[in-house]
């Protein structure tokens, strides 16, 4: 498919994503694997809109409702678009599903459709030519975050999704994937303008939530989440043979709250769990298990025996090709 190129071009693909067509309205994908800068410079700019943070100060406020969003969206990244939205490895009803479909759109990773269409692909082709985040193939940057920002991975495919695509409440995030966010932002700066005028000496504003509560915990949670996809196939230990390069890091568990163990997934990922022994800490697992207990998921996939602990491979004793029994020779 040819570029579109020129300024003309630009707003036409800057209204098209802020304003995104009906996927069953949509013209032939590009395929290209280019950057696509209209996505790519805002993406950047959160980046460096975190500098402001200098300007709009601190409080404890401001840093524990970063860290809270930090915590609540990672959890709903693993837990609900990971475990949930790509495997199915737990069931719940439909509201929860919507309410963390929409919080997982807050973190700016998309619409859980998007997400878990793409992760479904990466799982069949986990670091062979047609893996789209693979550091096998295309090295650190790529499979970190430069493959999302490429006009190849914009679309969603809805094949590779239909158990989930048929709710339309969730076409509606996927389409509408920036709401939640521009939503939160906004309360964030409400919320903070309404302290400011309530307790003043509390030293909080409508854009200091902003900058803690939405851009620097936002930014934390891209790059932890990023991390499953290329640092998890580069460093670590495996304990199982898998075709990809999959590996355990306990280090990057406990940021992304159990997604770490990368090997363990791979290698069996129709599992709730992903710590699969009790020392390979799991927070999403536990907090999924608490959920289990009050009612909101339920039929959480266990890990089988065989899989924990596999029968030993018998050993072939190595025989001579060509050997023959010995004979005695006449003396």
């Amino acid at each position: 498919m040819s570029q579109i190129s020129g300024s003309g071009g630009f707003f036409h693909a800057l209204t098209r994503w802020l304003v995104p067509p009906d996927v069953n309205q949509q013209a032939p994908q590009d395929t290209s694997e280019r950057i696509d800068w209209v996505r790519a410079i805002p993406y950047f700019g959160m980046h460096l809109a975190c500098l402001t943070v200098f300007l709009v100060g601190w409080s404890w406020l401001a840093v524990g409702i970063a860290f809270f969003l930090y915590l609540l969206r990672v959890f709903t990244l693993t837990g609900f678009y990971h475990r949930y939205f790509s495997h199915r490895t737990f069931k719940t009803w439909r509201l929860i599903q919507f309410i963390f479909a929409w919080i997982g759109c807050s973190a700016v990773q998309r619409g859980p459709l998007w997400w878990a269409a793409h992760h479904r692909h990466h799982h069949t082709h986990s670091d062979d030519p047609e893996d789209l985040h693979s550091p096998r193939q295309k090295g650190i940057f790529w499979s970190h975050m430069g493959w999302f920002l490429t006009p190849r991975a914009q679309h969603t495919n809805l094949r590779l999704i239909p158990d989930f695509a048929k709710y339309p409440e969730l076409r509606f995030l996927d389409r509408w994937d920036l709401l939640p966010p521009i939503l939160l932002a906004v309360a964030l700066f409400g919320f903070g303008e309404l302290v400011a005028w309530g307790m003043p000496e509390a030293g909080v504003t409508g854009w200091q939530l902003v900058v803690w509560g939405f851009l620097i915990s936002t930014i934390a949670v891209y790059h932890v989440t990023y991390l499953v996809n290329s640092a998890t196939h580069l460093v670590g230990s495996r304990r199982y043979e898998t075709k990809d390069d999959s590996r355990n890091s306990l280090i990057i568990a406990l940021l992304t709250l159990g997604e770490g163990w990368h090997n363990n997934h791979h290698y069996y990922p129709n599992s709730t769990r992903q710590g699969f022994f009790w020392w390979e800490v799991d927070i999403t697992y536990y907090t999924l298990c608490v959920m289990d207990m009050l009612g909101l998921v339920w039929d959480l996939k266990a890990v089988p025996h065989r899989i924990l602990h596999p029968a030993p491979k018998p050993v072939v004793q190595d025989q001579p090709i060509d050997a023959k029994p010995a004979t005695a020779l006449p003396s």
